[in-house]
């Protein structure tokens, strides 16, 4: 008998709001400067497709990818399997990318997002004045090997000065290069614990021991090294400071 009431109430309460619901406006319309007449339901389609391309901007488009790499290149050298686990190791680097890319960002809210936010700039003049910090950066940390591999695959006119160079180039050239730092830094990074596994499993050869894996023995010396030489603090710094 109660639930009999409560759909009945659910049903009036529905029938009773039909006259406001037929009421409304069925679409919205909005105006944007630079853009024109965008309804709402659009304007839901763009929010949706940024925020699918936004984990991808800030893991290639930031110094997140370097970090990562050489935090996983430092994990997997000292044999720790998930420790620190995947969250910690992700949550670190992004701390550390927010570290390094705030005078961008600081950059970039004083000319593009305050103007656009006071009216000032349009969404157009807003993303060209955004631009060129973050173009800046990326350039700093490219290899000109790399950008002239995708100025001839863009089959682009040579350009005659950074500022010339679009971001369809600069993006790709600037992973790339990305990549190839993190995995130079992680091979550094393998070569004292590479040395250590080697010395434990030639010892433990010499001895007879071929019953004892030698990652388990060695796994703790590693680990006693790199606590004893505050391998977080140098690792970290050493990150960081080769952004600037």
């Amino acid at each position: 008998m109660k639930r009999v009431v409560q759909t009945g109430t659910v049903a009036l309460a529905f029938l009773l709001a039909a006259p406001a619901l037929a009421a409304a406006p069925q679409s919205v319309q909005v105006k944007l400067d630079g853009i024109g007449t965008v309804s709402a339901q659009l304007q839901i389609v763009l929010l949706l497709t940024l925020l699918t391309f936004l984990p991808a901007i800030l893991m290639t488009m930031t110094s997140f990818t370097r970090i990562v790499i050489i935090f996983h290149f430092l994990r997997q050298a000292l044999g720790t399997q998930e420790m620190p686990s995947n969250q910690i190791v992700v949550g670190l680097s992004l701390f550390l990318t927010l570290f390094v890319m705030t005078p961008v960002f600081d950059q970039i809210n004083a000319v593009a997002l305050q103007p656009a936010m006071a009216g000032k700039l349009d969404v157009a003049g807003a993303i060209a004045a955004a631009t060129p910090p973050l173009r800046t950066f990326m350039l700093k940390q490219t290899r000109e090997k790399d950008l002239a591999l995708f100025v001839d695959l863009s089959h682009s006119p040579r350009p005659k000065s950074p500022d010339d160079l679009s971001l369809r180039v600069v993006i790709p050239a600037y992973i790339i290069s990305e990549l190839k730092t993190g995995f130079q830094m992680g091979f550094f990074l393998f070569v004292p614990f590479l040395l250590i596994d080697l010395v434990v499993s030639t010892t433990l050869l010499s001895m007879g021991m071929l019953q004892l894996p030698p990652a388990m023995i060695s796994l703790p010396f590693k680990v006693l090294l790199f606590v004893m030489i505050d391998g977080w603090n140098l690792v970290v710094g050493s990150v960081v400071r080769s952004f600037f």
